[in-house]
């Protein structure tokens, strides 16, 4: 067996003072320190934010870091004031455990780099022996230790593999040889019994086996023998990405590892790299998946970069990949700076490798979209250099990988929570950039909500979207929110892609039918990319639900696809916005953290400057400005989101001025749905609007109104058990009773729901005034609707949505009626009491006026006769417009999305 030495501190310190002098020559040298991943010296370089670099010259996990690191992170700060273990042994224990090793054979260092210079102070060597081309460092390290450095090749006609009976012949016993397993940058490795084998039959030269890559491809690990003169290193920080951090390992024998130990100071490794260290040792599941994915990308990797003439791409086991760009390719430096200052691109040339030339370049495993970014911009590269061929493989569509496919701009807006304004923001955007001359559409993977509408061509679609679509003056499109959820009980829902109901699920059914909807969500986005200039997407809920974001398909899942900035919007109204956006960041993973560009502080009252203090504290602790404060908007005229206004009581009462108002009692059902029919009746100067939840809170109203539903059986019942169906058939209701939709349905006779479409109840008996009965058919009505109001002799115009069937019974008259003769409104005539089925009748102008005109003289007060309110949404969304463009950092905002 080889010597061993131990080394005292004063030495240890002069060899560093030597290998820092080494290392800043060679740095000055080679103007990066011959290492790629240096963010910030890249960024300034490029005039980029370090966030805008997509950085191919580190070879780190594509996944990004496990999801718990944060969590990890947070809680063990509690214990930075103590010292940390000064030889990490529970973190040695944690690394022996999972290689079948002792505890007393592995030593804890602060990066594998730290180890990899202790090695030879700590051994008696005569000699080092490194590959060409090899890790820079291996050699700085014995120079560092004032240890000659000879250099045996690996052949590229090889495979890079090292000619094993070559270097016998050159080694000699005291030496000091490394191995890469895989070696850098060439991606390549040795198979280990054949390495393993090597070893042992020159047992009195020492072997270094570099395995800082091989979690990544573990069937080229020695591990877990570890040959008496053998030590193997290991790095957590690149299969964990947790580069930051500076945690490693070498495994060898116990008399090395002890020698090797005493050569390195003790609290070498802080108490977060231990902590983190452990959990990542524990975590399978985040290492398989990562060698999938990884296996993955660099296969699509390879295959591209390998359809581009001129370029040799070389088999690779690691997360990175080493080509050759032969001329008329540009040498590797300029494609570098090409890349690097036309794209924000970072790649790392291999000139500074021995035994490689400037016609080397590695590239990292990245994620598919960056990868695809990469492929495109080296096209455009190549297409210069090869006119003819180049031009032929690549689609017209990609000739200019700057406009391929027109790529739309985006913008998303995600929430701390469910109602903190995403829709109403999201509309203002649209607004704002349709105004600067832009063609905008909104977009929502996933809504759920009960507030749907129907497009032109029958599909069905959430609100929100249309009034985003309104704002972009667009038709609106069912691309524009391809999956619909409307509940229909607490755990079910009726799924609708793309306008059309597929089924009713229950949540783990949906869950199986996840992928299916996002590929359907992901496809829309690409056909609206492609049409429009900008893409202003909307989340749903917030993104740190944790109990959600497995599933996600709508929120930085869609971001990540999308490739878009995200502001972060919280709800200065509701109390906790600061906490909200600070608790929000900390649950995000870090990738998921990279695409929140800013915060938006909504619905605030008062003088936003006394927020600065707040706002400086957030951007200190999460790094991401606070770019706006939109001020409380009241009686804006744009619709809500969801009903979750009335949940909150929000908009429990709109008050009027007027002495001589009417009252409109709006029912509040469990399930109600397209409450926004009745946003109309808020613009009204002579109307006071209540949501009421009891017969009691409706005594003295005018008008009772019995919304839609998307449950009407379940909600007749609740009707049933409140008290509200005893009262509104009593002689004490003396209101007039209007039904809409599924209201209509429940003032009539019976409703059936033979197929179950909607509740289990089958079919129940409903409020008896109108003589009707309705049964739920397995067919959607889906319609926009125009006709004539029969009694009023006014213009009716809106949609249907709605399973049932209704037939009259008895003594009711029609009094609306579609072209194609089937009626879809009734009235008695013995008591003020119709329905019907037309969402969106209240939006006329001139037919809401003759109402409330017949209410008030029914009252015994004046008709106001003219129209006193115009239910001008464009004006609204003007003006929403300009409040928001007033209170924002335009320009910011511009340029993250890259304007």
């Amino acid at each position: 067996m080889p010597t061993l030495c131990l080394i005292d501190l004063g030495y240890r310190m002069a060899a560093q003072t030597q290998a820092n002098q080494i290392t800043n020559d060679k740095k000055h040298a080679l103007g990066s320190g011959g290492h790629g991943g240096n963010l910030r010296q890249l960024a300034k370089r490029a005039g980029r934010p370090v966030s805008d670099i997509l950085d191919f010259s580190a070879n780190l996990n594509p996944l990004g870091s496990p999801a718990w690191l944060r969590m990890v992170v947070n809680r063990t700060l509690e214990e930075a004031e103590a010292y940390p273990d000064p030889y990490a042994d529970e973190f040695r224990q944690a690394f022996a455990d999972a290689h079948r090793l002792s505890a007393d054979q592995i030593v804890a260092g602060n990066g594998s780099s730290e180890l990899l210079y202790a090695i030879p102070r700590a051994l008696d060597v005569n000699r080092a022996w490194v590959p060409g081309p090899g890790y820079i460092d291996y050699a700085r390290a014995c120079e560092a230790a004032g240890v000659a450095v000879d250099t045996f090749f690996l052949d590229e006609s090889r495979g890079f593999l090292p000619d094993l009976a070559d270097l016998a012949q050159k080694i000699k016993p005291g030496d000091l040889v490394f191995f890469g397993q895989p070696n850098n940058p060439t991606s390549s490795a040795t198979a280990p019994e054949v390495l393993r084998s090597f070893i042992m039959q020159h047992a009195e030269t020492w072997f270094v086996i570099d395995e800082a890559f091989a979690d990544f491809c573990p069937e080229v690990s020695i591990l877990p023998t570890v040959p008496a003169n053998a030590i193997v290193s290991r790095s957590l920080t690149k299969f964990y990405a947790i580069a930051g951090f500076r945690l490693g390992c070498i495994a060898a024998s116990v008399e090395v590892a002890s020698k090797i130990r005493q050569a390195i100071p003790p609290w070498n490794v802080n108490t977060l790299a231990q902590a983190v260290g452990i959990r990542a040792l524990s975590d399978k599941n985040y290492a398989d998946q990562t060698i999938c994915m990884t296996n993955e990308l660099r296969a699509d990797l390879c295959n591209e970069l390998g359809k581009l003439d001129g370029v040799t791409v070389y088999p690779a086991k690691a997360n990175y990949v080493l080509c050759r760009f032969d001329a008329p390719w540009p040498v590797a430096k300029e494609i570098v700076d090409t890349l690097l200052l036309g794209d924000g691109i970072a790649v790392r040339a291999c000139d500074n490798y021995t035994g490689l030339s400037n016609r080397y370049l590695r590239f990292a495993v990245r994620p598919a979209h960056e990868q695809k970014k990469l492929v495109d911009a080296l096209r455009v590269i190549g297409i210069s250099c090869f006119p003819a061929s180049e031009a032929a493989q690549i689609p017209v569509t990609v000739k200019n990988a700057k406009i391929q496919n027109r790529r739309a701009k985006t913008l998303m807006l995600q929430g701390t929570g469910s109602n903190v304004g995403k829709s109403v923001l999201a509309a203002a955007f649209c607004r704002i950039f349709l105004q600067d001359g832009y063609r905008v559409a909104p977009f929502k993977a996933q809504n759920m909500a009960l507030n749907s509408f129907v497009t032109r061509d029958g599909g069905e679609m959430g609100r929100a979207q249309v009034v985003q679509a309104q704002a972009c003056r667009l038709d609106p499109d069912v691309r524009m929110n391809p999956i619909l959820l409307k509940p229909s009980s607490d755990v079910g829902s009726q799924v609708i892609v793309n306008g059309h109901p597929v089924g009713n699920m229950r949540v783990k059914e949906y869950h199986a039918y996840k992928p299916q909807a996002a590929a359907a969500a992901r496809t829309a986005f690409d056909d609206l990319a492609a049409e429009y200039d900008i893409v202003v997407l909307e989340g749903a809920g917030s993104p740190g639900e944790v109990n959600l974001k497995s599933h996600d398909i709508v929120n930085m899942r869609m971001a990540e696809y999308a490739n878009s900035p995200v502001l972060l919007i919280g709800d200065i109204d509701r109390g906790g916005v600061y906490a909200s956006l600070i608790g929000t960041m900390d649950v995000l993973e870090s990738w998921e953290r990279k695409l929140i560009r800013g915060y938006l502080v909504n619905l605030f009252r008062g003088d936003a400057s006394l927020l600065a203090p707040a706002h400086e504290y957030v951007e200190n602790y999460t790094s991401r400005p606070v770019v706006g404060v939109i001020p409380y908007l009241k009686d804006l005229g744009v619709p809500d989101e969801d009903s979750v206004s009335f949940k909150s009581g929000q908009k429990s009462t709109r008050l009027s001025t007027r002495e001589d108002a009417l009252t409109i009692a709006l029912v509040e059902l469990p399930h109600i749905s397209n409450f926004s029919d009745f946003d109309p009746l808020i613009t009204e100067p002579d109307v006071t609007l209540k949501t009421v939840r009891s017969p009691e809170q409706a005594k003295g109203a005018d008008i009772v109104i019995l919304p839609g539903s998307k449950n009407v059986l379940d909600d007749y019942a609740w009707l049933e058990s409140s008290g509200f169906a005893k009262w509104l058939t009593s002689d004490a209701c003396t209101a007039e009773i209007v039904g809409v939709c599924g209201g209509l349905q429940m003032l009539g006779t019976t409703v059936a729901d033979p197929h179950k479409l909607e509740s289990a109840r089958g079919q129940c008996p409903a409020l008896g005034i109108l003589p009707l009965t309705t049964t739920l058919e397995l067919d959607k009505v889906l319609l926009q609707t125009e006709g004539t109001h029969k009694t009023s002799g006014k213009t009716v115009r809106g949609y249907e949505i709605h399973h049932g069937r209704t037939v009259a019974t008895g003594d009711v008259e029609p009094i609306l009626t579609r072209n194609d003769g089937e009626a879809i409104g009734f009235e008695l005539t013995t008591r003020p009491v119709w329905g019907t089925y037309l969402h969106g009748i209240f939006d006329a102008d001139e037919f809401r006026r003759w109402w409330l005109d017949r209410a008030r003289m029914r009252k015994g007060l004046q008709p106001l006769q003219s129209v006193q309110a115009h239910y001008d949404i464009d004006a609204a969304l003007n003006k929403l417009a300009q409040i928001v463009r007033e209170n924002v950092d335009m320009k910011r905002i511009r340029e993250w999305m890259g304007f």
